[in-house]
């Protein structure tokens, strides 16, 4: 899916495996901690690993790493520090997860750009067999208002949805301090604000 809508879009497409780095690094770590069951530690290595590359790559050609969060996941902390947290830039980090949907029908409204498929599918972090975003938060359609009750309209907690994620807006407060800097469109959005421009070539 990935490979097609890079044709798509007339984008070069790059494939590099990191299994073998993976199991390196978890050999090496198992050797002191003894991982003997899969589990978080498995996840996040492989989130962090993609980080590594894609961050390398951006060393390598001189640009900009765009992080993928949206604001759903970052107001839950349902995001990876130095994982899929990597880059300079978080373009949609103000938009909810259904809002990020709502954006891919409107690009693909006169052509398909992003592969239907890719839309259609459950979100999946993809980080273990048969893994769904919905094992772990609320159903986005309950989040999402939930995300907009408490962050822009800064109403109290009421709902169930509300109320768990109120507690993960609380646990994970420092993960969004170390997070990017977020482009801005709502009435409230997470970070401080965009003071100075994020990139310059001459320095002026």
């Amino acid at each position: 899916l990935a490979k097609k809508m890079a044709k798509n879009l007339g984008i070069s497409f790059k494939d590099i495996s990191i299994v073998d780095t993976y199991e390196k690094a978890l050999d090496s770590f198992s050797a002191v901690f003894n991982i003997n069951q899969f589990g978080l530690v498995n996840e996040n290595l492989q989130a962090r690993l993609r980080g590594l590359f894609l961050m390398a790559y951006s060393n390598k050609e001189n640009s900009l790493l765009l992080t993928t969060g949206n604001k759903s996941e970052y107001a839950t902390g349902y995001t990876t520090m130095y994982g899929d947290m990597c880059g300079g830039l978080a373009p949609i980090a103000d938009i909810t997860k259904g809002q990020v949907y709502d954006l891919a029908n409107y690009y693909n409204s006169q052509m398909e750009l992003i592969p239907q498929d890719i839309i259609d599918r459950a979100p999946t972090a993809e980080l273990r067999p048969d893994q769904k975003d919905q094992d772990t938060l609320p159903p986005y359609s309950e989040l999402d208002k939930a995300v907009i009750n408490l962050v822009e309209k800064q109403k109290p907690a009421r709902s169930e949805a509300e109320k768990w994620l109120l507690k993960s807006l609380f646990r994970s407060e420092f993960k969004r301090w170390q997070a990017p800097p977020i482009l801005k469109i709502s009435s409230h959005s997470f970070g401080r604000g965009r003071r100075y421009p994020v990139a310059s070539r001459n320095g002026s």
